[in-house]
């Protein structure tokens, strides 16, 4: 631990929030952070000013669950425990933590009580939970300061300890007033001063490129989105010319015209030593018949190697590292630190590449940044707006996008189905708003989620509305029936009821035809935020293409999201005249049959369906 004292630790339960916790209170408080391991020696962590417990996946009395070292509680040091780290904290002093009769995902609000880390919010207030446990009976020394609906004891303190819990969490953009409760604790309560600056992390991450590149070749995969954009930005100024390769692959699973424009941004920023593969036909060669996602992603990440491992001649006998554009969400959601739950495999964390990182063949210069740090870096880097304000694409690109399936995955998602369906019906006929103006339908295919940091991979359920509605209610009622009902994660919006029939599923699988397909869909849709001059109003709006059979057609579903980290995300409300325009178009494409928009929020619905 740093002799500055001043330091806040963060204990890294797994899951999604260590990192997002330490980059808020870089970013927005400029205090310096560490984060370390629940395991971590007492010791090592007693120079620091003020400690906050991470949120994580595990029920904390569950076999295998995450332990904190009990020293760590004696430190004499503020602490706050968040999520999963307020269990910690009541546990660890005889308090009581039990299963939630409602799990909740999303939003809530909060009343609180006059509590220093407290001062300055506002009553009611918008906060974000994603939780299966709660606190049922508070430690001895301890009050309750915040509760929800749902929630009675959502904030509890111990001032005389000086620890402090929230069931929420005030890291994420969702919760209103976030960052003024981080501040309390950390400035007011902890005393940590703001030495952090934005720069610092250019000259860090330059340095570590230099030791653990050192003398080797290093060869840069770039797809021309901001994050390897950026690296190759970051290998240029610490690398000379000689020394550094990079590839762009087009995979056949890019966006229209992708490949072409990209190689142009590149060679205009001056990158030296770019070569442009085509490479469609084998990837559609090694996706043929697949369905399952996790394969597919895991595939495509495969392929990527095998192209570079017969690119790298150029290093000749020399030794050679990849370089690569991992983000810390990549990490996590991969399962990649030790407690953390597998949500998707993204292409840079299947099995090879985890073979070259164990060999230390693999550098990656913004691995603990998120989507809003790095495009901090591309600013202070020189980077044109356009390259780092690009909305995020995946690595595997389209192929994610295209959802697929075969006749056993059928069998498997029409199984159960009509319960869930039941279940569906009753919430919606329970609640006062939806009853009027909703009718829902589960649809009988699965996607991915994400529910308290632990995967999910569920049914979405498909609504209309038979009466004009607000985008707000509509997207508060999604948050309560996926918290309220099991078996489904995500609610998507039909944009011509009056047209809509029950899908059938069918066989549907990634194929040059129908990538094809879906890449002039979101053609259509990219076009359309431009043109209403909503570009960037949108973080992201990935177009989904759904095997779900209407007679002639399939399903089209829409996703725009508001973040900057990933690691949450808010349905973005956009006006009716851009979904008017833009279904017009995609109706007319062959092969387009409905046309939807998902108002699931992230979590419990990841960004990507797959």
């Amino acid at each position: 631990m740093t002799e500055e004292h001043d330091t806040i630790c963060i204990v890294d339960n797994g899951g999604q929030f260590a990192h997002l916790i330490a980059s808020r209170i870089r970013d927005h408080l400029k205090v310096k952070t560490v984060i370390m391991d629940p395991q971590t020696d007492a010791n090592e962590i007693l120079g620091a000013l003020g400690i906050i417990l991470s949120g994580g996946p595990d029920s904390i009395h569950e076999e295998g669950a995450v332990k904190l070292n009990p020293d760590i509680m004696e430190i004499e040091a503020p602490i706050l425990g968040l999520c999963y780290g307020m269990h910690q904290i009541a546990v660890h002093y005889g308090g009581n933590v039990s299963r939630s009769d409602l799990k909740e995902y999303g939003y809530a609000r909060l009343g609180s009580e006059d509590d220093p880390i407290f001062e300055g919010i506002p009553q009611n207030d918008r906060v974000w939970m994603s939780h299966g446990d709660k606190v049922t009976e508070l430690p001895v020394g301890f009050s309750t300061i915040g509760r929800t609906d749902n929630c009675p004891i959502s904030a509890m303190s111990d001032p005389a300890r000086r620890r402090w819990g929230f069931q929420f969490h005030p890291e994420v953009e969702d919760t209103a007033h976030g960052m003024e409760m981080l501040g309390n604790f950390v400035l007011k309560i902890c005393g940590a001063r703001p030495t952090w600056r934005t720069g610092d992390i250019i000259s860090e991450i330059v340095d570590r490129i230099k030791e653990e590149a050192g003398s080797r070749k290093v060869l840069t995969l770039v797809s021309g989105g901001v994050d390897s954009s950026v690296v190759a930005a970051l290998l240029n100024r610490a690398l000379p010319p000689e020394q550094l390769r990079f590839i762009h692959i087009d995979t056949g699973l890019m966006r229209h015209d992708e490949s072409r424009m990209v190689e142009a941004a590149l060679r205009e920023q001056g990158l030296e030593n770019l070569k442009v593969i085509n490479s469609k036909e084998a990837y559609f060669d090694a996706l043929d018949g697949l369905v399952d996602p996790e394969e597919k992603r895991k595939v495509i990440g495969r392929l990527f190697v095998e192209i570079v491992n017969r690119e790298a001649v150029f290093a000749r006998d020399s030794d050679w590292v990849l370089a690569q554009g991992t983000l810390y969400p990549d990490t996590i959601e991969s399962g990649g630190t030790r407690n953390a739950d597998i949500i998707k495999t993204h292409h840079n964390r299947v099995d090879l590449i985890m073979e070259m990182i164990d060999e230390g063949r693999v550098i990656e210069p913004v691995r603990e940044l998120y989507k809003a740090e790095v495009r901090q870096v591309g600013e202070l880097l020189g980077l044109p707006p356009e390259m780092v304000h690009r909305h995020p694409f995946p690595g595997p690109g389209l192929g994610i996008r295209a959802l697929c399936q075969d006749e056993s995955v059928i069998e498997a998602d029409l199984k159960g189905i009509g319960s869930i369906q039941r279940d569906v019906e009753m919430a919606i006929r329970r609640d006062v708003w939806a009853s009027e103006r909703l009718s829902a339908l589960v649809l009988p295919i699965r996607s991915v989620g994400v529910k308290g940091d632990a995967r999910s991979y569920e049914h979405p359920v498909a609504m209309w509305c038979l009466s004009d509605f607000e985008w707000g209610d509509l997207k508060t009622f999604a948050t309560r029936l996926v918290n309220g009902t099991r078996g489904i994660n995500r609610c998507i919006i039909i944009l011509h009821p009056e047209t809509f029939r029950t899908p059938v599923p069918v066989p549907r699988y990634l194929t040059e035809k129908r990538v094809d397909l879906l890449r002039e869909a979101d053609r259509i849709v990219m076009e359309g935020l431009v043109n209403h001059d909503l570009y960037d109003r949108v973080w992201q709006c990935p177009t989904v293409l759904v095997p779900l059979s209407f007679g002639r057609g399939e399903l089209i579903v829409i996703r725009p999201v508001w973040s900057s980290r990933a690691m949450t995300a808010e349905v973005a409300e956009l006006p009716d005249e851009f979904y008017t325009d833009v279904m017009h178009g995609l109706l007319s494409l062959t092969g387009i049959e409905s046309v939807a928009v998902d108002v699931t929020s992230k979590p419990p619905g990841t960004i990507e369906w797959e």
